[in-house]
């Protein structure tokens, strides 16, 4: 496509076109409107005047006959004007009057006609227009009474001048307007493109240069730059879940492989048989849930899940993953404290919130537990609302994770050294942040000396804390269902 039909295709070149008719139409509107009220002022003053005129001569033949009306019109003629005046006699020859001659079809006429006359000036004869009056007298004679309309003619071509000119000048200065903000919108899109082009080709390296006008075209230009550093996001975290699939599934897989083939290799009895597919069940179904949580933290990254509104009791929540809890602990020597309000109720996605507690009281129990001392043998789940959040801690006493290496802990598959001899899949802390981040949140990790502190925070606006707990139907289950997902 070439230059010129690109720029005649450019929104600015037919928004420009679109005025310049809208403009165009309203403008003759108004000229035509403007004319035909001047025409017809004009008129209206011709045809008062010859009225005028007709009615002072009637008068004069009233009083003094042929003989006065015919010394008025001599009179009147001597006086330089547009008046036209002609009194005739029964052959139509000339008696008074500034007009020489007419012609039979005016002479025989009667009433108001408009008639073209010649009429001597500048050394010669000029040909003009009239409207006259014609009356009939007794005896024959015709009296002509009338005025030059040549100045109505003239003023009127000079508006069809002025208007025409007007319009061919608005709409010469239109299309050259929008020829002129086609091609610099033509310009500044073409640069865009070029350079988003670039990015792409070079795989999401650079950025579209901002001119800093703050115009439409520069908030698009911020807008794509925002949309490149997602894509680059999705890109990366894509290939990072890929690699990490492919590393950290390998293991699960191999053994699910090597355990079949050492059931087949080594026979047995039926129970032999049993507990071998009871451990290759068992292996199948931890990687569903590893699938499961990896389909859940896409999904809520991607945005293809929304917080649906719902209001619940958040503490209801975390006391019921506590009370769930507390056996598990138990059995590690640890216990589970609840503190903060007896009730805070938030709107969010419930499950997926219980879910995130579930998943780190059980990082708590599960690396917290080797660490403890006599004095430290407690998990503190602590509720408290900071300002438009309500930030849900999770405080341990063990061994707790390097400053170094807490951004990383958040990442998916990422399982740090001193946690690859626990069972598990690197994915915990990640729905946890990507359950914070689709509440408007995120997740902070601190130190709790000794021990780790996790912060998981939901921005929900003004949370309602109560004084009295209420009462929650369905909690058990749906407690269950939370940690179903394999953290």
């Amino acid at each position: 496509m070439t230059v010129s039909l690109k720029l005649l295709r450019t929104t600015a070149f037919r928004l420009s076109l679109l005025y310049v008719a809208i403009f165009g139409a309203a403008a003759a509107t108004v000229i035509a409107y403007t004319y035909w009220n001047a025409q017809t002022l004009v008129s209206r003053q011709i045809d008062s005047t010859i009225e005028a005129e007709l009615r002072g001569l009637a008068e004069q033949y009233a009083v003094g006959g042929l003989q006065r009306l015919s010394q008025t019109i001599a009179e009147r003629s001597a006086t330089p004007g547009n008046s036209l005046y002609l009194l005739t006699d029964e052959k139509a020859g000339r008696v008074a009057g500034n007009l020489r001659t007419v012609s039979p079809e005016l002479w025989n006429a009667l009433g108001q006609v408009e008639f073209a006359y010649r009429r001597s000036g500048g050394g010669g004869f000029e040909d003009r227009m009239a409207i006259v009056s014609v009356v009939r007298l007794q005896g024959g004679f015709r009296l002509i009474v009338g005025r030059d309309v040549e100045e109505r003619r003239e003023f009127a071509g000079l508006i069809r001048s002025a208007a025409l000119w007007g319009l061919a000048t608005l709409l010469i200065t239109g299309v050259g307007v929008g020829l002129f903000v086609g091609r610099r919108l033509l310009q500044r899109i073409e640069n865009l493109t070029r350079q988003s082009h670039g990015i792409m080709a070079a795989g999401m390296i650079g950025r579209i240069a901002l001119d800093g006008s703050g115009d439409e075209i520069d908030r698009l230009a911020a807008n794509l730059n925002g949309m490149f550093d997602r894509i680059e996001r999705l890109m990366q975290g894509l290939r990072e879940v890929s690699d990490n699939i492919a590393h950290d599934l390998k293991t699960p897989l191999n053994r699910l492989r090597n355990r079949a083939e050492a059931a087949l290799r080594e026979g047995g009895n039926a129970q032999h048989y049993e507990e071998a597919l009871r451990d290759t069940i068992e292996e199948g179904d931890e990687l569903i849930r590893t699938f499961d949580a990896l389909l859940n933290i896409a999904h809520m990254e991607a945005g293809a899940r929304s917080v649906s509104g719902a209001e619940f009791d958040v503490c209801a929540v975390a006391r019921d993953a506590a009370e769930l809890y507390e056996p598990v602990a138990e059995a590690h020597g640890l216990s589970i404290t609840v503190t903060g309000a007896p009730v805070m109720r938030i709107t969010g996605e419930r499950q997926l919130i219980a879910q995130a507690i579930a998943n780190l009281l059980d990082n708590a129990i599960k690396y917290g537990a080797p660490h403890v001392s006599s004095e430290t043998r407690g998990i503190v789940l602590d509720i408290a609302q900071q300002g438009p959040n309500v930030e849900i801690a999770i405080s341990d006493h063990g061994a707790g994770i390097a400053p170094g290496q807490r951004g990383k802990a958040l990442e998916r598959f990422v399982r740090l050294e001193a946690s690859r001899s626990k069972p598990g899949s690197g994915l915990g802390l990640s729905l946890v942040a990507a359950v914070a981040r689709l509440h408007g949140g995120d997740v902070r990790l601190e130190d709790n000396n000794p021990g780790l502190k996790v912060v998981f925070s939901l921005h929900v606006g003004d949370a309602a804390p109560t004084q009295n707990a209420d009462a929650m139907t369905g909690k058990e289950s749906e407690m269950h269902s939370a940690i179903s997902v394999i953290i």
